[in-house]
Parts: structure tokens; sequence; C-alpha cells
């Protein structure tokens, strides 16, 4: 299946992308979407993953009126990490479930569906497409017996981000009903129809799992335009990096490094990545141990790279540069993502706010590093240092 004709992206000259007035949508191409069917996959991922995949079992009343565009009642998607067996970070999931025959309505959206056959349970995930193929081999390494096939569907399905402006303010879908529909608005159109009806699957936005604030995201088919997407109106995914970084919220398994990342120093529990009451998981022995120790030195947070007088620096700062604290002259932490005078590090919460010097990029001495604490943590990470 081939995408139709891309649309002209654009790459918004803006620094602070958070004043952002008007909502903007991007193709994300860093992810690529994967399949999984089979009586036991949610058995199978439950026994993975750090979120609890059985509330995929759940489903809630949709919270727009209900059209044929879209099902009758929906399950909210779960973003979850597979870690190594010593509690690393691997790779990241976005998992949809996409609606039952029971749960769409028939044609005329005066009702559920009827003659619905049983059908086989099936899950879709938007991974990082720079570790596609060695994730796909670690998942099927892990199946073993278990009654799951897992495909690789990247050609046929695209993962979409809708950000910005009052969207990503919005508490839940119901505020923004459009972005429910599967089609293009509320009204009816045959390529919606076939989505919710013919091949059984309804495709729509979502709530960000991990914070309202990030917007609406959703996979849908390659060969169609998601509802809400003006014609040429598609942004570069660059501005939904920017975005993402100046929230302080990593993606993927280059920005949560892999085989390196600890879950909690990257916030995850914070993105509601993890459950602390599923039960056993893969790696999960660090996790617990960690958060019931209940002291955690560092984290990930945005950074501002600035000169002597307060202005941004823009394109010094590399991932990898090394930040250093020049009261003491050593390192304090490191940045995992830089994008213009913005970026990403790991760094310690002592150094980032209640350090008595300031903070530099180690050989770039003239570059200062500004920590900015995320409107959405909670004041308990930080308590101690303010």
């Amino acid at each position: 299946m081939h995408r139709l004709k891309p649309t002209t992206t654009t790459l918004l000259r803006c620094h602070h992308y958070s004043t952002l007035t008007t909502p903007i949508t991007s193709t994300l191409k860093t992810r690529s979407v994967i399949r999984f069917s089979g009586p036991d996959t949610i058995k199978y991922l439950q026994g993975l993953l750090t979120n609890d995949i059985r509330k995929l079992n759940q489903t809630e009343k949709s919270s727009s009126i209900p059209t044929p565009n879209m099902p009758m009642l929906q399950t909210p998607p779960i973003y979850a990490a597979l870690l190594t067996p010593q509690g690393r970070f691997l790779y990241d999931f976005f998992l949809y479930k996409p609606p039952q025959c029971d749960e769409q309505l028939n044609p005329t959206g005066s009702g559920p569906r009827s003659n619905c056959s049983k059908e086989v349970v099936e899950l879709f995930a938007d991974v990082d497409s720079s570790v596609l193929d060695e994730l796909l081999v670690t998942l099927k390494r892990y199946r073993l017996r278990s009654k799951v096939e897992i495909e690789n569907v990247a050609q046929d399905f695209f993962c979409w981000q809708r950000y910005g402006g009052e969207v990503s303010d919005k508490a839940s879908s119901s505020e923004e009903p459009e972005a429910d529909s599967v089609g293009w608005g509320s009204s009816v159109d045959p390529t919606a129809m076939s989505a919710s009806h013919s091949s059984n699957e309804g495709w729509q936005w979502f709530k960000d799992p991990r914070l309202s604030c990030l917007g609406f995201r959703g996979i849908f088919p390659s060969n169609t335009t998601p509802p809400m997407v003006e014609a040429d109106k598609e942004a570069d995914e660059q501005n939904y990096l920017m975005w993402r970084v100046e929230k302080g919220v990593a993606e993927g398994s280059t920005e949560i490094p892999k085989g390196e990342a600890i879950a909690l120093e990257y916030n995850l529990e914070g993105l509601n990545a993890i459950s602390f009451d599923k039960g056993c998981y893969v790696g999960q022995e660090l996790v617990a141990r960690t958060h019931h120790r209940g002291v955690i030195r560092k984290r990930l947070l945005p950074l501002r790279f600035i000169d002597d007088d307060g202005k941004e620096v823009e394109q010094k700062v590399t991932p990898g540069s090394e930040v250093i604290a020049t009261s003491s002259g050593k390192k304090v932490g490191k940045v995992n993502t830089a994008l213009g005078s913005r970026g990403l590090g790991l760094l310690r919460l002592e150094a980032a706010f209640e350090g008595s010097g300031e903070l530099v990029i180690r050989d770039l001495e003239d570059v200062k590093v500004e920590a900015v604490k995320p409107k959405w943590w909670p004041d308990e990470w930080v308590q101690e240092y303010e």
C-alpha cells in the first residue's frame, strides 16, 4: 500500500514552541507500526512490558456524539517500555486496540453493528523506526510457544501527532470532538466508512497517553490523510521534536539510550509508562527497587543553551556533550538531545536546582546551560532541592 502524494511540510521558524496558538500536525517518520495478533497477545505483552496491558481489554464510551465515522466505544492507548533483564531501557511502545465489531456503529449510526463473527485479538503499536528490525527479533525471541503473531505493517500505517495551541491543553478529546472521528470531521465519507466498517477497524485520534499537554496521537492507513489535517498544512516532524524537548519528554531508543537508561531517571513513571502493581515483567526488579527506595538523584530535564548575556545560543551543542558545574569543575550530567538552542539532558537534580555555580558545556565554556523544571512534574520530585 502506498501513501498518497505527500503534502508540503513546514518547519516553523519559532524558538518558543510553547507559544504556538494553533494546533499543527506531523507525520512521525521516526516511528513505525507493528501488529500483534492471536489469542495470547495480551498475556504475552503483559509479561514483557512495564505497563498493565490488561487495560486494553477495557473500553469506555466515546466522548463525542456518535456518527457512522467512529466507534461507539473506544479503548485509550497505552504507553509502555520493554527493558533488559537487568532493568535497563530497550524500546518504547504506544499500543492501540482497534475497536471490535460489536463496539462499532452500524452504517446508519443508529446503533451497534450486528452479525459480528468471533474476532481475533489484535493490537497495534508504534515503535522507534531506527531499531525496528532488532525490536522484531527481540519480540519473537520472547514469544516461545505463545500463540501470537508479530508483523511489520509500517508500509500500511503511519503514526501522526497533533499538538500545539489549545489542543494540547485539553484534558480529554471531548473538548475537541472532531479529533474522535475516523474520516474527515463528523461527516460520512467512503474512506472512513471503509475503515470503520468494511475492515472492522476505526482509526481515530486519541489523547496522548503520556501527558495531555502533548496533544493527540494516532495511527492511520498510509493511503489516507487523518481528520483535522488541512491540505498542505502538515508540519515537519522537527516541530514535534521541539515541542517534546520543551516539555522535557524523550521518545525512542536514541533519546532514551538503549541498554543504558534507567526508566525512572527518564521520568517514565510520570509519563504513565509504568504500573507498580501489575505483577512481574522483564526487568521489574530494578524498577521496583528504585521506586521503593524513593530517592532518584538524576532526571531528564529540558535545557536552554545561552551565552553570558542570557541570549540563546543556536547549533553549538551536540548530543553527548558533558555538562559541568563551574563551582566544582565536575561533570553533573550530559546532553541527550540538542535542537537549536534547546535540549534534553540527564542531570543531577542537586546541581540543576540547588547548585551555587553555573552549568556549562565542557570545552564550550562560553555556552551556559539553564535547566528548566517542566510544569507537569510532581512537586515531590524536586522539593528537596528548591
